[in-house]
């Protein structure tokens, strides 16, 4: 059975007559998705049949089911009229404005509440994620990162794991927890294509946390003994903020381990499309060359509709690859302490030198 698309332009003209291909497309580690159209923009081959605007908005339907909305950033067209847009939605724009700010004992939630009434951005349902982050202070950086640095800072502490959706033209949280498989992608009825590949270069296998100070240091120490007799010693060492108490360290250390103790694994499928599978959700996948079997998630998709087809290909993975941000503590607060520390430790040699000195005998 055929798909049926259709695009509407600027809220008034429907170009779907004209359009040759759509792809649409997302991925985990980008906050909005994307739709490139490529048509051919004339009907006389003298002049344009349609005039597209970026900055303009663009929908796109396929089967009488709204898939997208956003704003044309895009446009060309060569003197055959062969034309290519490049649309994104609104989470585009938290990629869009860089700035400098300052969060202190915030949730990631309130954050991103901040973040969208700071700049102009409608935010919709977000999820409430828990932690308290005692202080973030975030230099030139873009409004994503910010979030995301906020997520991961969160994830660390209560292993929760939440990702910015753009849904209605709103920037929504949601959290990502395990669920019901709804689709199945399995050879010799959907699968088109399929590769499959598996590694620990990233993998650790042991995790150690630093914290506190020079005079009252904390530290955890976290290994999985199982994975270190099979795969090796592999430590991740980390830096923890200077104020986190000892339980906190530890149960970082416990998260990261978690986090951190896996092998990758990465599966490229091409398959029929299904518009619901996107990036972000998760499926079951059967293939018997590559050895494919279970469930996985969808780090990215890239779906194409093209002459009353759609196909999609889709990079799946075992691990829930959402984008991850380590905050550092403000460079200049860095170099003050050390300075301070320098400076203590500059006096109290002088001092045992003077004390040396004052008590030698003549």
């Amino acid at each position: 059975m055929a798909t049926e698309i259709r695009l509407l332009y600027d809220g008034t003209y429907y170009i779907d007559p004209l359009v040759k291909s759509v792809q649409w497309s997302g991925d985990v580690a980008k906050p909005h998705r994307t739709l490139q159209i490529e048509l051919s923009n004339t009907i006389d081959g003298d002049e344009q049949a349609i005039d597209i605007e970026v900055g303009k908005e663009i929908r796109f339907y396929a089967d009488g089911v709204g898939l997208f909305r956003g704003v044309i950033f895009e446009y060309s067209v060569n003197n055959n009229g062969e034309a290519a847009i490049t649309a994104h939605d609104e989470n585009v724009y938290l990629t869009k404005n860089v700035d400098t700010r300052k969060f202190v004992k915030m949730t990631a939630q309130a954050i991103v509440k901040e973040i969208g009434k700071a700049y102009g951005i409608p935010t919709g349902d977000i999820a409430a994620t828990g932690y308290v982050i005692p202080k973030l202070i975030l230099r030139n950086m873009t409004l994503w990162d910010m979030i995301v640095t906020a997520l991961t800072e969160t994830r660390k502490q209560n292993g929760r794991k939440f990702v910015p959706v753009a849904s209605n033209g709103k920037l929504n949280l949601r959290e990502k927890k395990d669920s019901a498989v709804r689709w199945m992608l399995e050879d010799g009825v959907n699968i088109t294509s399929a590769n499959r590949s598996r590694s620990i270069e990233e993998t650790r296998t042991s995790v150690k946390v630093i914290g506190g100070d020079d005079k009252k240091p904390l530290k955890a120490t976290e290994t999985d003994a199982a994975m270190v007799k099979q795969y090796g010693l592999m430590q991740h060492l980390e830096q923890a903020e200077s104020d986190l108490k000892q339980s906190a360290i530890t149960q970082l250390a416990k998260q990261r381990l978690k986090d951190l103790a896996k092998v990758d694994e990465e599966v490229l499928v091409e398959a029929l499309g299904i518009t619901d599978v996107v990036a972000g959700t998760a499926v079951y996948a059967f293939e018997s060359m590559t050895d494919l079997v279970g469930g996985f998630y969808v780090n990215a998709d890239t779906h194409t509709f093209q002459s009353g087809t759609h196909l999609m290909e889709v990079t799946l993975s075992k691990t829930d690859d959402l984008p991850k941000l380590e905050y550092e503590e403000e460079p200049v607060k860095k170099a003050k302490a050390k300075k301070k520390k320098k400076k203590a430790k500059d006096k109290t040699n002088k001092a045992e030198t003077n004390s040396k000195i004052g008590g030698a005998k003549p």
